[in-house]
């Protein structure tokens, strides 16, 4: 059987799954949604989040890009981000990054070309900023997986910098900006550092290894 046509055949499993335990399951999304949390993740098709935390539909908001980065330019991203903490109101934004991303490994190795190559500009900067502690890591393996969790935190960084958040601080609006990486070996998600209102973001410094 062609491959896609299983991905039909699952889908209506999934819908006698739900619709048998809940008949009213689907009815109940066409109301609307009130998620809690934005994701903003990488687009690795290891990495599902709402598998990952097994949140419902309707529970999280998501946007996905290669190597998580958020890019002030990148409109698609801006306006998920607008929408999410303007008009859902959601109290929670979580930029996740994750052992053993590619795009971190091809920024870190270079040979690129393309649009993912001016995609990785972003992380490029990363790299430039953080260099003497990436290359003074002792293997490879070492070298991406701190490259993962100091870009997650710049990442997060240019986040809280970003006019819709500082607005929504501002306004004194329930909003709390959280970084994490996913153990792709292990299948843990593991913080890694937080911003609030309140936080100095000129004060943060590089967090704590968690992919050990």
């Amino acid at each position: 059987m062609r491959r896609y046509k299983q991905l039909l055949l699952a889908n209506k499993a999934w819908v006698a799954e739900h619709t048998d335990e809940n008949p009213d399951f689907f009815s109940r999304q066409t109301v609307g949604q009130k998620p809690e949390f934005l994701w903003i993740g990488c687009s690795d098709s290891r990495v599902s989040p709402e598998q990952m935390t097994m949140t419902q539909p309707g529970g999280m908001f998501i946007h996905r890009n290669i190597a998580n980065l958020v890019n002030d330019h990148d409109l698609n991203l801006m306006s998920v981000l607008q929408y999410a903490v303007d008009v859902l109101k959601v109290k929670h934004v979580i930029v996740c990054g994750h052992h053993g991303c590619g795009g971190i490994m091809g920024t870190l190795q270079g040979g690129l070309d393309g649009p993912v190559d001016e995609w990785l500009d972003t992380a490029r900067e990363v790299l430039r900023d953080h260099r003497d502690e990436i290359d003074a890591q002792p293997t490879q393996e070492a070298k991406v997986n701190r490259f993962v969790e100091v870009n997650v935190r710049d990442q997060l960084v240019r986040l809280a910098r970003t006019k819709t958040v500082q607005d929504a601080f501002a306004k004194g609006q329930e909003l709390a900006l959280h970084g994490w990486v996913y153990d792709m070996r292990d299948g843990h998600i593991k913080p890694l550092m937080e911003i609030a209102a309140d936080t100095v973001l000129d004060d943060i410094g590089r967090p704590d290894k968690v992919l050990v």
